[in-house]
């Protein structure tokens, strides 16, 4: 993107994105407040696997991205986008008092699947509304604006977890409870804080997944989508992060912090990131961040001690708050306006195939080979990636 002239100014980010970055720092304060917490539960409390927790967040995971495909190409196909959106936050504040009832790992999977649903229905269609109402020009800081504060509330509520697993006396339950309160007001806020910009014309309604629509979407679109795919690859599910820091001796009520470490650096460098994009590209700062998931993955292979785990869920988050703002504005910036609810969907798409691959070979690595082993094949996963981009620029 070219840098501006002296004089011209940058124009200001629209209060519908504060409006929907509040909305997702509630939510993932609800979220994480219990995600934090569920490797353990499945593991110390229900007496699950190490691999029936990699199938779980894999499945979890995987179907909030297959998910978003359906839900973005009906917010397309309709030319609303905020009524998905209330439904998909509906839906995960509903299943919340599901964990803290769950008395095996198959009500657990039931509700995460549940929740992820829920994520699945909202996500596609609230990043296409964050496109329908940005100027092109402050695009990357809207969606770095957005995700730092969706990634505040991924570190409040781990920070809320501690405390309350300190105050309850690890009573996992009671504290799954308290997070039926902040989903309840993300709704609220998405209802009352949010206007959906008028759609003007009067085209005829198309099946936005058509492939004749399928065509429209460039070369540069599927180049993102290849790359977000083998990136998934590489980063699974960060409940191996939790049971990596207590295998290095992390009490169970302060595993929480690892999420309050990897959110707290990721909202750090979401928006300054997403912000500097708009000014000297995305390509160059991507591939940076898929340097500090490489440093991440090593440092947590070779890490034994929890205090050296911390160091590697720093890079983690850093790698975070470099990517997954930038990997959403790529999408927006490649996809035609009437199509992005269906680019956001087809792109999650793939990556929710990945995410479930990734998190069940991650679970079996560690089961046959150790966790060493399974974070070096996510670094040799990353590289692949890099390799990706570094084709495409010479191409």
């Amino acid at each position: 993107m070219a840098l501006l002239t002296r004089g011209q100014r940058f124009p200001r980010i629209p209060s519908g994105i504060w409006a929907l970055g509040l909305v997702s720092l509630l939510m993932d304060t609800s979220s994480e407040l219990i995600h934090s917490l569920l490797p353990l539960f499945l593991v110390d409390a229900l007496g699950a696997s190490v691999l029936a927790v990699g199938l779980i967040e894999g499945l979890a995971g995987a179907t909030a991205l297959i998910v978003k495909m359906f839900s973005g190409a009906l917010s397309d196909y309709w030319g609303k986008r905020k009524s998905l959106a209330v439904l998909g936050y509906g839906l995960a504040a509903l299943t919340k008092p599901l964990f803290a009832l769950a008395p095996t790992a198959g009500v657990v999977l039931t509700a995460r699947l549940l929740d992820r649903v829920g994520k699945g229905i909202r996500g596609a269609p609230r990043d296409a509304l964050v496109a329908d109402i940005t100027p092109p020009e402050v695009r990357g800081a809207a969606f770095g604006l957005r995700q730092a504060l969706d990634t505040a509330g991924a570190f409040i509520g781990p920070l809320l977890a501690v405390g309350l697993m300190l105050w309850r006396a690890n009573n996992f339950r009671a504290v799954f409870w308290f997070a039926v309160i902040p989903a309840a007001l993300a709704v609220a806020v998405l209802l009352i804080g949010v206007r959906e910009p008028e759609r003007h014309g009067g085209a005829p309604r198309v099946n936005p997944i058509r492939r004749e629509n399928l065509k429209r979407l460039s070369r540069a679109y599927w180049w993102v989508a290849s790359v977000g795919a083998v990136f998934t690859l590489a980063r699974f599910s960060e409940a191996f992060l939790l049971l990596r820091a207590q295998q290095g001796g992390l009490p169970i009520a302060l595993a929480p912090l690892v999420m309050v470490v990897m959110n707290l650096v990721s909202a750090a460098a979401s928006y300054p990131v997403g912000k500097l994009s708009d000014r000297v590209g995305r390509g160059a700062l991507l591939a940076l961040g898929l340097a500090a998931l490489i440093a991440a993955d090593l440092v947590l292979a070779a890490g034994a001690h929890w205090l050296e785990v911390f160091a590697g869920v720093a890079l983690w988050g850093l790698h975070r708050g470099m990517t997954d703002g930038l990997l959403s504005a790529l999408v927006a910036d490649t996809a035609p306006a009437d199509l992005r609810g269906t680019a956001f969907g087809v792109f999650n798409f793939i990556s929710g195939i990945a995410m479930l691959a990734a998190s069940v070979l991650a679970g079996l690595l560690w089961e046959r080979l150790g966790a060493p082993f399974t974070f070096y094949t996510g670094a040799a996963f990353c590289v692949l990636a890099l390799a990706l981009g570094w084709m495409r620029r010479k191409s």
